[in-house]
């Protein structure tokens, strides 16, 4: 089972990036993929996560609601974060991580993403400044 995030880079602020996770060695669309930030000397935090396909449910961090989407190519094994007008505070190490044979139920919705991750892919570095 691996998680692979790309798609990082450094950008001005109200440019755009796009995420990727690469799952292997298992299906993404079962399972509830989660987009997470650790800003330096921060806590890692959750920015959005989407449940499992046939339910597509999607959460988002009020500070990225508007600027980022979550989306899933399951032809592709993939799940998406299209960022735009990205900010300084959007900088930090960007991971993914799915809740493959979790301990519960992932509950997530417009205000909550609560799902036993337990795969995590390395991070993928972002950068905002000018």
């Amino acid at each position: 089972v691996q998680l692979q995030a790309s798609g990082g880079g450094s950008v001005q602020p109200g440019g755009s990036l796009r995420l990727s996770c690469a799952a292997s060695g298992f299906t993404s669309h079962y399972t509830a993929i989660g987009w997470f930030r650790q800003a330096p000397g921060k806590e890692r935090k959750e920015v959005s996560c989407i449940s499992k396909s046939r339910d597509d449910r999607i959460y988002y961090s009020e500070s990225v609601k508007g600027r980022f989407t979550i989306s899933r190519d399951s032809a592709k094994n993939t799940v998406y974060l299209q960022m735009n007008n990205l900010k300084p505070e959007d900088t930090g190490v960007y991971y993914c991580a799915t809740d493959l044979e979790g301990a519960y139920t992932p509950a997530i919705s417009t205000t909550e993403c609560d799902a036993a991750f337990n795969y995590w892919g390395k991070g993928t570095q972002v950068t905002v400044s000018s």
